[in-house]
C-alpha cells in the first residue's frame, strides 16, 4: 500500500471529557455526552479504520508496506485530549518494568480485561502533549522545600511531620517517604485536615489553563488548583499527594514530555497527545479505578525536577517536536496559502488537521480529520491553509 488513506478515529467518552470541545474546534456532532479522547492509530483496544477496515488488520496484511522497519506494529498512538475535569494521578513503567509486570500477571492467569490488572501489555508508555488551547496539569515532583512551603501556607498542624521531613531529609528520600505516607491508610487524619482546609478556600473562576480569572475576585491560583481537586474528589488520597507535584501551564504550541515514572494528571484544556502504543497505567489517586500502591512505589521516579519541556526545531512553517524516545516524534505544519511543505516518505505517518484545510496528495483534510500514510508511500507534499500535525516514529526508528 503506497497511498495515504483517510482514517476514521475512535472517540472515547470518558467522564472527564468535554461535551463541547470537539464540536467547537472540529465541527463534529455533539452528543450531549463527554468526548474525552480522539484516537488515531492501531491500538488493539480501539483501532482507527480506513475504508471500514481496522488499521490493525491492514498492517497485519502488509506489515512491510504499512509500517516498514518501524514494525512489527505501529509504534505510536496519536490522540486529541479534551480535558474538562482531572484525569487520574498516574505513572507509566519502563520497558523492563512493563515486560516483567506483564509476564507476572500473565503467569498468574489474570484476564487482560480484569479491572484489578495493572499491566495490559509488555510495553512502556512514554508520552508527549502539545497544547491546542491553554492547557494545564500536574507533572513531576516539586523541590521538597517548595512542597513544604505549600503545606505551611495551608496552616494544618497535622501535616507538621511531613513539612519537617521535606525540609530535613535528602530530596528523593523525603519525597518518597512523604508520598507513601500521604497514600497510606494510616494518614487519614492529616489528609482529612488538609481536605477541610482546601475546601474552605472559596472557589474562583479560572481560565482553561488554570490561571485565575481576575475579573471574578482575588485569590491564590496555586492553592485554587488543589482546592478544586479536593472539591471534586473528597476523601481521595491523591488530592493530598498532588500537593507534591509541579503545576504546569501550556499555551498553544507548547509541549511537555513525560517519561517513565513521572507522576502526572492533566486538569484542563485541549491538546494533541502522542505516546508509545501501550495501555500501561498505574494510578494512585483522583480516580475510582484500581490502585496498586506497592507496585506504584516501585515505579515512581522521586527525583524532583521541572516539567520536561520540548522546544520545537523550526524550518519554515514546520516545527519538529523530538522527545528522547524512538517510538514517536511530532511535527506541526503551519500551512500558508500557496506554500507547499515537502515530506519524506519511508516511515508510517498519521496526519491530523486541527484547523483550516489541507491536502496530502489526493487526500483532503478538514479540521478534526486525519489520514494514515503507509511506510511504502514515497515523499509527498502538504498544501492548504491551516495547521496539520504529523506523527511519525522517533529518531533511530526509521525516521530522520
Amino acid at each position: 500500500m503506497t497511498a495515504p488513506m483517510r482514517l476514521a478515529p475512535v472517540i472515547q467518552p470518558y467522564a472527564w471529557g468535554s461535551p463541547t470541545a470537539f464540536p467547537e474546534l472540529f465541527g463534529t456532532p455533539a452528543t450531549g455526552e463527554p468526548q474525552a479522547e480522539m484516537w488515531m492509530g492501531a491500538h488493539p483496544a480501539a483501532p482507527s479504520t480506513a475504508g471500514g477496515v481496522p488499521l490493525t488488520e491492514l498492517i497485519a496484511r502488509d506489515p512491510e508496506g504499512m509500517v516498514g522497519p518501524s514494525g512489527p506494529g505501529l509504534p505510536y498512538l496519536l490522540k486529541v485530549l479534551a480535558v474538562d475535569g482531572p484525569l487520574s494521578l498516574q505513572v507509566h513503567p519502563t520497558a523492563e518494568q512493563a515486560q516483567a509486570g506483564f509476564a507476572r500477571e500473565e503467569a498468574a492467569g489474570m484476564p487482560i480485561d480484569d479491572p484489578a490488572r495493572t499491566y495490559r501489555d509488555p510495553f512502556p508508555k512514554p508520552e508527549m502533549v502539545c497544547a491546542l488551547t491553554p492547557f494545564h496539569g500536574l507533572c513531576g515532583f516539586r523541590p521538597p522545600a517548595e512542597a513544604a512551603d505549600l503545606l505551611e501556607r495551608l496552616n494544618v498542624p497535622e501535616t507538621t511531620p511531613w513539612v519537617q521531613t521535606l525540609r530535613t531529609r535528602p530530596a528523593t528520600e523525603a519525597l518518597r517517604q512523604v508520598f507513601q505516607e500521604m497514600l497510606s491508610d494510616d494518614s487519614k487524619t492529616p489528609r482529612e485536615a488538609l481536605e477541610q482546609a482546601l475546601t474552605r478556600i472559596p472557589a474562583t473562576t479560572s481560565t482553561p489553563d488554570g490561571r485565575e480569572d481576575t475579573t471574578h475576585g482575588a485569590g491564590s491560583t496555586e492553592i485554587q488548583v488543589y482546592a478544586e481537586l479536593a472539591r471534586i474528589y473528597p476523601g481521595d488520597p491523591g488530592v493530598t499527594a498532588a500537593l507534591l507535584l509541579n503545576h504546569v501551564r501550556l499555551q498553544p504550541g507548547e509541549a511537555i514530555f513525560l517519561g517513565a515514572g513521572v507522576p502526572h494528571a492533566y486538569l484542563g484544556g485541549v491538546a494533541v497527545e502522542i505516546m508509545a502504543n501501550s495501555d500501561n497505567v498505574l494510578r494512585c489517586g483522583l480516580t475510582g479505578k484500581h490502585r496498586d500502591v506497592p507496585e506504584l512505589m516501585r515505579i515512581v521516579d522521586f527525583t524532583p525536577s521541572p516539567p520536561h519541556s520540548i522546544h520545537p526545531s523550526t524550518d519554515g512553517g514546520a516545527h519538529g517536536y523530538h522527545p528522547p524516545v524512538t517510538q514517536f516524534a511530532l511535527v506541526r505544519h503551519d500551512l500558508a496559502q500557496g506554500a507547499a511543505h515537502t515530506v519524506k516518505g519511508g516511515v508510517p505517518q498519521i496526519l491530523l488537521c486541527t484547523e483550516g484545510r489541507a491536502a496530502a496528495g489526493e487526500i483532503g483534510l478538514g479540521a478534526g480529520e486525519s489520514a494514515f500514510v503507509p511506510a511504502g508511500t514515497p515523499g509527498f507534499t502538504l498544501t492548504g491553509e491551516g495547521t496539520v500535525f504529523r506523527a511519525l516514529p522517533g529518531r533511530g526508528n526509521g525516521a530522520g
